[in-house]
């Protein structure tokens, strides 16, 4: 299995940089292949520069991070909960987010992009919030959580909370409505340079910690008495994962929008070409999410060429048939 994952490291390595320099490459004003390399070591003409330096990359890099967070957060989450279609689109961790991001922006009435690094600060204490609920709904005392009420109180928040952020904006001036319906439809808006930085940290606070707990993460997944046997404090290990799992889905949201079903697919597919181990599948997820998300992106902008279609929705369309394939599978 070791030697298998190399060989799919190797290969989506080669994808991620294909991805990479298409993402860059495509888009209203375009950049050929051959133009990029020379463009990147300060030989391209004006208008080269000015579309990869102040557009493209900071764009592009935000996705590919924010994809690697969504799908750890995925897997966090399906492993935890023992449940192949948690999600934090699905069961409402980005809807939590995006509640705490609506008030902040209604509260603020300045220009969001001055607190990119405040963002998803915030995101994270709505998204928390919104998983200790479910948690606590979907906990039954001598039996922990219950992976199917788990998913069901979730979508019930998610529902709940996409209504409350439509009645905040019901209120809201037009340029409000406008950026949190942009938010909604997962419209890549934190495309700039700050929103690397805002996000990075949270990465490289979250990916270490993830990779250490990997033997507890196959533990977890087994049964709770098997679990416990090998010495495993359940709740202790599963609150920190849970942690984790949600501020690297607030840290993404905040900036890309109400992106939903990366953490679904990565893991899942992922899985499929390595096998179950998180010290085999997780390094692949994160190539995995990372591509899903530059291609919707990409198609979003060059599908049509008035008029750019949000990520979010193209990655929908992808991911709602697949949700739909693993729930009549489960």
């Amino acid at each position: 299995m070791v030697h298998k994952q190399r060989k799919w490291l190797l290969i989506l390595t080669i994808l991620f940089i294909f991805t990479f320099l298409l993402s860059i490459s495509l888009g209203s004003s375009s950049v050929s292949f051959g133009r990029i390399l020379p463009t990147l070591f300060g030989q391209g003409s004006f208008k080269e520069e000015f579309i990869l330096f102040s557009v493209r990359l900071p764009r592009v890099i935000v996705l590919s991070l924010a994809g690697m967070a969504l799908a750890i957060s995925g897997a966090l989450l399906q492993s935890v909960t023992r449940n192949d279609l948690a999600d934090p689109g699905i069961i409402g961790i980005n809807a939590g987010a995006g509640v705490g991001i609506t008030c902040f922006y209604l509260f603020i009435k300045t220009d969001i992009q001055h607190y990119a690094y405040v963002l998803p600060a915030v995101a994270f204490i709505s998204a928390l919030l919104t998983a200790a609920l479910i948690y606590f709904f979907s906990y039954e005392k001598g039996k922990g959580i219950q992976p199917t009420k788990l998913v069901l109180i979730g979508v019930g928040f998610a529902f709940t909370l996409s209504g409350l952020m439509m009645v905040l904006v019901s209120s809201a001036e037009r340029s409000e409505v406008d950026f949190i319906a942009q938010w909604l439809a997962g419209n890549i808006w934190g495309a700039d340079w700050p929103f690397i930085l805002a996000i990075l940290p949270w990465l490289l606070i979250g990916l270490p910690i993830v990779f250490y707990k990997a033997n507890t993460l196959n533990i977890l997944t087994m049964s709770e008495p098997t679990a416990i046997g090998l010495g495993i404090h359940l709740t202790k290990e599963r609150l920190l994962l849970i942690v984790i799992a949600v501020a690297l889905a607030a840290a993404a949201v905040s900036i890309t929008g109400g992106i939903g079903f990366i953490g679904l697919m990565a893991p899942h597919i992922a899985k499929r070409l390595v096998g179950p181990r998180h010290q085999l599948f997780l390094p692949i997820a994160l190539f995995v999410g990372s591509i899903l998300l530059m291609i919707s992106d990409t198609i979003g902008r060059t599908i049509i060429e008035s008029s750019a279609v949000p990520a979010g929705i193209i990655v929908a369309f992808i991911g709602a048939p697949y949700f739909i394939y693993l729930l009549r599978r489960n």
